[in-house]
């Protein structure tokens, strides 16, 4: 039964995030925003609601593991995991704003989550100044969009599928899809978290291993199927600005409404502050110089993002199950795989910057 509504509560969340994204994404458009504002606000947050609600029900429910965990998972998968196999699939451009501002603002989020979780926990004035930050970037990307042209919104308005002439019954629908979605995506985290702690419980793996894996990976399901589609659709703002804005999102916006709401913020593991979190603000630097190389993520940093994943999962499983692997596999990673993959980035670097006039 356990296993039943495990994978219920995930179908609940990938059906509740395609009717948010659907209701909100249509409204937007109808509204005249821009495809790259939609791509990291509408497409993100809305993909971002599972890991809301299942870090919300866990911090109502005392579990902090599961609701860090969940953050600092999914922020991991969403880069290395999602940017990768969309890559493979199809080599991603990037918009030159990603690379100017919205991920040098990923690195200085991801930084200051890492201070603020230096004292052993979260407070709710600390998830007030980061919730209060999503707020500011909200305001920063509708002064931006105001700024795109009229031609390039109404443009995407139809390729979006915004209702023309903005009828009463189309809002009304779409109203519905937001609110259908929301109700599903509560009912299937509460699933979820509890069939998740269940199986953690039986198996003897602490929260913190549950949420950094099978339910970090689960609630970003939505931002998987996404990122693919809108990378064979060639919608270059929708694949790559969905998991930046969401990344954004889920440390400002979900852990600061959690740290807000738990009656007595939120605990953070010492494991979550020595290797989870770091490796969380490692990943997020490497985006700069694979996204800086000419622009576009090519397919062999795609394949190099999606190893990096496998290898840090297996990493996990090896400690939860403290096998005698472990220690080899750390130094391998440490001393030879980490620094030759630091060098390459940075002779690519350096070419192509030569390269630029």
């Amino acid at each position: 039964m356990t296993a039943v509504l495990f994978v219920a509560g995930l179908v609940l969340l990938v059906v509740g995030a395609e009717f948010l994204i659907k209701g909100a994404g249509r409204l937007a458009a109808a509204a005249g925003v821009s495809p790259l504002v939609v791509g990291l606000t509408v497409v993100a947050f809305g993909t971002s609601a599972p890991e809301l609600a299942v870090s919300v029900k866990s911090a109502f429910a005392d579990q902090a593991g599961i609701a860090v965990g969940n953050v600092v998972g999914s922020n991991i998968f969403n880069v290395l995991f999602i940017l990768g196999i969309a890559a493979l699939v199809a080599p991603l451009a990037v918009a030159q704003q990603l690379i100017r501002i919205d991920v040098p603002l990923m690195i200085a989020v991801s930084v200051l989550m890492y201070l603020f979780a230096l004292d052993g926990i979260f407070t709710r004035g600390e998830g007030a100044a980061l919730f209060a930050g999503l707020l500011a970037y909200i305001g920063f990307l509708i002064r931006q969009s105001r700024r795109e042209s009229k031609a390039v919104q109404q443009e995407y308005a139809q390729e979006y599928g915004a209702p023309k002439g903005g009828s009463k019954s189309h809002w009304l629908m779409n109203v519905a899809l937001v609110v259908g979605g929301l109700i599903l995506l509560v009912l299937g985290s509460t699933w979820l978290v509890d069939s998740a702690v269940t199986i953690a419980q039986r198996f003897g793996v602490s929260d913190l291993i549950i949420g950094l894996t099978i339910v970090a990976a689960g609630t970003s399901l939505p931002e998987l199927v996404t990122s693919i589609i809108a990378g064979i659709r060639g919608e270059r703002d929708i694949a790559v600005g969905n998991v930046i804005g969401s990344n954004l999102f889920n440390i400002m916006g979900v852990l600061g409404l959690a740290s807000i709401i738990a009656p007595s913020g939120i605990a953070v593991a010492s494991a979550a502050i020595v290797f989870d979190i770091p490796v969380m603000i490692a990943v997020a630097f490497a985006c700069l110089p694979i996204f800086f190389t000419g622009g576009t993520i090519s397919r062999w940093e795609g394949a190099l993002l999606l190893g990096y994943y496998l290898a840090y999962t297996a990493y996990l499983i090896l400690y939860a199950t403290q096998h005698d692997m472990l220690p080899v596999f750390s130094m391998a990673m440490l001393y030879f795989v980490l620094p030759l993959t630091a060098l390459t980035l940075a002779i690519v670097t350096v070419q192509a910057v030569r390269k630029r006039p």
